[in-house]
């Protein structure tokens, strides 16, 4: 891209470094109508009696008599996941697993296991769940759920901005690993859509670490960062920022010419940026700078990437 290449020419080498810690964010739960799009959900039977916590009570119906079959051990477990219960629903649905090892609702018990597991935050649990089913069941009619349901678990794990990135990486492959199996599902257009806010985090990531530098005089660190989110995360609407604070830094450090060339880019892909006013009146004496409450916080930027 001519954006690109007029920066690679203009800029110095990138340094790396590693970034400071940040209390971590609680993790953003994803929608609901997740377990809807199953199609393996079966209607409640009503055969879930009063748990006592106890895996005993768990197999016995309100009646007193007990649940035996596969049949009624998962419809009771999907009881549970319709009543919000998803321990209950657990346990019912291993116990399929355990007692009926080689019928067809043992194969549908290892699946919901999985998203009971994640419907209550446990994604290491739901993780092996899911990976057990996809390794023994590959062609299952249910195989893309399986996959997009286990990029949801590694991307509800996705790290405050200021904190290690590795898990935000890691959702981003998993995810990946759905819309190229399964491109033309509605798992794989949802997938797009979080590999996208996925990718601006990192590049939030990046950016937190290049202004950290900045403000305190390590300059070439800095360019490190702020060119990285220009190279590598172009489509993020953290690029007019990181040319602006690149025209910051040049001149800071005297590269007048440097500076006038980044605002140059930044102007002529960003014509009406706030950021690009702000580095127009930097160079230009008597501009004014964008008022601050135009430039785009954390929501704007993620609806201008949704939409």
């Amino acid at each position: 891209m001519r954006m690109i290449a007029t920066l690679r020419r203009s800029l110095p080498r990138r340094a790396s470094h590693a970034p400071h810690g940040a209390p971590r964010r609680a993790p953003r739960r994803a929608p609901y109508w997740a377990l809807l799009l199953l199609p393996l959900l079966l209607p409640g039977c009503g055969l879930l009696g009063q748990w006592d916590g106890k895996s005993a009570s768990l197999t016995t119906k309100p009646d007193g008599s007990t649940i035996g079959t596969p049949e009624e051990l998962y419809a009771a477990g999907m009881d549970a996941l319709k009543q919000e219960k998803p321990a209950q629903a657990v346990e019912l649905f291993e116990t399929v697993e355990r007692e009926h090892p080689y019928s067809t609702w043992a194969t549908n018990a290892r699946l919901m296991t999985g998203y009971a597991e994640y419907s209550r935050n446990r994604y290491t649990e739901a993780l092996t769940a899911l990976d057990r089913f996809i390794q023994l069941h590959p062609a299952h009619r249910d195989i893309a759920y399986a996959y997009y349901l286990r990029g949801l678990c590694y991307y509800e794990q996705i790290n405050d901005a200021q904190r290690d990135q590795t898990s935000s990486n890691t959702a981003i492959t998993a995810l990946q690993d759905v819309v190229n199996r399964f491109p033309n599902t509605p798992y794989a257009r949802d997938a797009r859509l979080k590999i996208d806010l996925a990718r601006d985090h990192l590049a939030g990531h990046e950016m937190s670490i290049g202004r950290f530098y900045q403000q305190r005089g390590l300059y070439a660190a800095a360019i490190g960062r702020f060119r990285n989110v220009v190279d590598n995360y172009q489509t993020t609407n953290h690029v007019p920022e990181a040319l602006h604070r690149l025209t910051e830094i040049y001149l800071a450090m005297g590269l007048t010419e440097e500076a006038r060339k980044t605002a140059s880019v930044l102007g002529h892909n960003y014509p009406g940026n706030p950021w690009y006013q702000d580095s127009y009146a930097m160079l230009v004496e008597g501009a004014p700078p964008a008022p601050g409450d135009e430039r785009p916080g954390f929501f704007r930027r993620a609806l201008n990437t949704i939409f």
